[in-house]
């Protein structure tokens, strides 16, 4: 999220970044790897990501890269949305 270009999408700077990331590692949960799906993606940090995601059973993957993940993750039963879908849609369900 750090990237030039996520900083871009987000409108944060650097540091206003690292300060969300900061306050996303205090409510994150460890997921711990029981089953490993890899490869699935041409991408090997992709593929990390979304086995994070299918070993936390999560049910939406929060990404700019919907190319590499939406199949992959529908296969998973996993929805893929960019953020601010994402935020829409936590504020709908508030």
């Amino acid at each position: 999220m750090t990237r030039p270009e996520h900083l871009a999408a987000s409108g944060l700077i650097a540091r206003e970044m690292e300060e969300l990331l900061d306050a996303v590692m205090l409510v994150a949960e460890p997921v711990r790897l029981t089953f490993l799906w890899r490869p699935r993606l041409r991408d090997p940090d992709d593929d990390m990501v979304l086995e994070a995601a299918i070993n936390g059973q999560v049910d939406r993957l929060v990404t700019f890269n919907l190319r590499h993940f939406a199949a992959a993750g529908a296969e998973f039963g996993i929805a893929t949305c960019v953020p601010g879908a994402a935020l829409a849609a936590m504020e709908a369900e508030a």
